[in-house]
C-alpha cells in the first residue's frame, strides 16, 4: 500500500470550489467559439440580437467575475477515482465534495444563488448553500482522481425527456416530437445530450455525462461520419435545427450547436432512450488530482471572445413603466423591441402561490399590482455594491396556472423567458394585457439595467422574494401582444418553412 496516493480532503474542496466558481463566470471556450459562429451565420433579426445579448453578458462575466445567469445551477459531480488512490478524511466523499460546493456558493466576492430545496415533495426548504450535490462516482484504474463539474440551470433540466422505446422505434423521429413540448423554456442555442440503453437510470446518466464532452459537430460535418453513433449525431443536429426554433425560440437558424450522444449495452426487450439539453449558460469544467495538491483552472484569454458588443435597437421603443397604460399595451406588436425604464415588480413561483392563499383566505395583499408590471426572477445577492446581482428572467410557463388570478388584479405586463402555454396567451388576449420576453442567459446584462431594488414583501422567501426594481432601458421582446398574437408560435413557424425552402440548416 505504500504506492498509494493520498488525496487530502482539502485538495478536493479547494479544487470544487474554484471550478465551480470559475464555470459561474467563464463559458466554456468551444461553446463561446460555436456561438460565435451562429452568430455570424444567423439570419433571423430577433435571434441574433438574442445571441448579441448572450455574447456580451458572457464577456462581461468573464471580466467581472459574475455569475452568468442568475440561476446558478444545480451541482452535478463525476468522478472517476483511481484505484490506486486513497482520500485522507473522515468524511464520506459526499460530504467532502458538497462542503466544496458550500464554499463556492457563499464566496464573499462571488456569492452564488441557492437554488435546493428540502423535503422536496412538501415544506421544500431551502438549504442556503446549494448542498447537496448530485455525485457519480466510477472507480477506474490508475493514480489519479478526474472530476467532472457542471451546474445544471432548472430551466433546461426541466425540459428532460425520457422514454422505454421499442427496439425498432426511430430515435430521430422522437427526439424532433419532443421539440414542440421543450419550447424555449431551456434557453436554446444550447447542447443535446442524448443517452441511449442500459436502464432508465443509467439512460439519464449517460444523457447528463454526454454533455461533458467538448464541441465538434463543425469538425464531424466537415469531415463526414465515421460511425453510426456520429451520424445519428448529424442527423438530429440537422433534424433539430430545421425546426426553426431559434435562439429564445424566436425563430431562426441555430437552435442546437451540438448533440452528444453516449451509449450502453441494454436488455434485448427495449432501447431505453434520455434527452437532457444545456442551456445558454452552459458550465462545465474538468479537473485532475493527482495528490500533489489542489487543481486550479487557468483563466481563459479574453481576446479569445468574439467582437460582439450588444448595443439596444435604435428602433426600439421606450417605455415608462410609471405612466403605463392599458392604450400604450395595446398598441405593442408581436416581435416590437422594447426598452423599458421605471419601476417594475418581481415575483416568480413561491410568491405567486403565497398570494393566491392569500387571496383564497379573504387576507389584504402586501403589494397593489393594478397599472404595474412584474417580472419573474430571482436575483443572486448583490455583492462589492451591487444594487442587485445577476438578474436574468425565469422560464415564464411556470407562472401560466396564476396568470388569469394575477391579471385580475391589474397588471399590464408581464416579463419572463421563452414561450407562454396557449392557456396563458388566451388568458393574456382577453385581458388585453401583454407578456414580454428578456433574453435568458444574459442574467448580468439586464441587472445593469436595474439601478434601484428593494424589498416589498415576503422578504423570508430569499430570493423568490417579490422586489421592487428601478429599471432603466431594459431591453425586452413583446412575445405575446393584447390580441394574443405569439411570437414563439409564429416566428418558429415561418423559420422552419424558410428553412425547408432555401436548404439553410448550419454547418455546425
Amino acid at each position: 500500500m505504500s504506492d498509494m496516493i493520498t488525496i487530502t480532503e482539502n485538495d478536493l474542496i479547494e479544487s470544487v470550489c474554484d471550478a465551480l466558481q470559475y464555470i459561474s463566470y467563464y463559458h466554456p471556450m468551444d461553446y463561446i467559439r460555436a456561438l460565435g459562429d451562429a452568430y455570424e451565420a444567423e439570419q433571423g433579426e430577433a435571434a441574433k440580437d438574442a445571441i448579441a445579448q448572450i455574447l456580451t453578458n458572457s464577456r462581461m462575466c468573464a471580466e467581472g467575475h459574475r455569475p452568468i445567469c442568475q440561476d446558478t445551477g444545480i451541482v452535478n459531480v463525476f468522478v472517476k477515482w483511481g484505484q490506486n488512490c486513497r482520500l485522507d478524511s473522515k468524511r464520506a466523499l459526499q460530504e467532502v465534495v458538497d462542503e466544496g460546493v458550500r464554499q463556492a456558493y457563499n464566496h464573499s466576492e462571488n456569492k452564488l444563488r441557492a437554488s435546493i430545496l428540502a423535503d422536496p415533495a412538501f415544506t421544500r426548504r431551502n438549504t442556503r448553500d446549494n448542498t447537496p450535490c448530485v455525485l457519480s462516482v466510477e472507480m477506474v484504474q490508475g493514480n489519479t482522481v478526474s472530476i467532472d463539474v457542471a451546474a445544471k440551470g432548472g430551466g433546461s433540466e426541466n425540459k428532460s425527456k425520457f422514454k422505454m422505446m421499442n427496439p425498432s422505434d426511430n430515435i430521430v423521429d422522437w427526439v424532433v416530437e419532443q421539440i414542440p413540448s421543450m419550447g424555449a423554456g431551456w434557453c436554446p442555442p444550447g447542447m443535446l445530450g442524448i443517452g441511449i440503453g442500459g436502464t432508465a437510470e443509467r439512460c439519464m446518466g449517460l444523457a447528463k455525462e454526454s454533455l461533458m464532452d467538448p464541441i465538434d459537430m463543425g469538425q464531424l460535418k466537415a469531415r463526414g461520419a465515421q460511425t453510426d453513433i456520429e451520424q445519428l449525431r448529424i442527423d438530429i443536429f440537422d433534424a433539430v435545427n430545421a425546426q426553426g426554433v431559434g435562439a429564445q425560440g424566436l425563430g431562426g437558424l441555430s437552435t442546437v450547436l451540438d448533440v452528444k450522444i453516449k451509449d450502453w449495452p441494454c436488455h434485448a426487450a427495449g432501447k431505453p432512450v434520455a434527452m437532457i439539453p444545456n442551456c445558454a449558460a452552459t458550465r462545465h469544467a474538468h479537473f485532475t488530482l493527482d495528490g500533489s495538491g489542489p487543481s486550479y483552472l487557468e483563466q481563459p484569454d479574453l481576446n479569445d471572445w468574439p467582437k460582439v458588443q450588444w448595443q439596444p435597437d435604435a428602433s426600439a421603443r421606450r417605455v415608462d413603466l410609471d405612466t403605463l397604460t392599458q392604450e400604450e399595451v395595446n398598441s405593442w406588436k408581436h416581435g416590437d423591441r422594447l426598452l423599458l425604464s421605471g419601476k417594475m415588480l418581481t415575483g416568480r413561483d413561491a410568491a405567486h402561490k403565497r398570494i393566491e392563499d392569500m387571496l383564497a383566505k379573504g387576507e389584504d395583499l402586501p403589494v397593489d399590482f393594478k397599472g404595474r408590471a412584474i417580472y419573474y426572477v430571482g436575483p443572486v445577492d448583490p455583492v462589492m455594491g451591487e444594487v442587485v446581482g445577476p438578474a436574468g428572467p425565469t422560464t415564464a410557463t411556470r407562472m401560466d396556472r396564476f396568470t388569469e388570478t394575477m391579471l385580475d388584479l391589474g397588471l399590464l405586463a408581464m416579463i419572463g423567458k421563452a414561450e407562454r402555454g396557449q392557456d396563458a396567451v388566451e388568458v393574456i388576449s382577453r385581458f388585453k394585457v401583454a407578456y414580454l420576453m428578456a433574453t435568458g442567459g444574459a442574467a448580468y446584462l439586464v441587472s445593469r439595467a436595474i439601478k434601484e431594488s428593494k424589498v416589498v414583501a415576503f422578504e423570508e422567501l430569499g430570493m423568490e422574494a417579490i422586489y421592487e426594481f428601478t429599471v432603466q432601458d431594459m431591453p425586452v421582446t413583446v412575445a405575446v401582444d393584447s390580441e394574443g398574437n405569439n411570437v414563439h408560435t409564429l416566428a418558429p413557424a415561418q423559420w422552419k418553412k424558410r428553412i425547408a425552402e432555401e436548404n439553410l440548416l448550419p454547418a455546425g
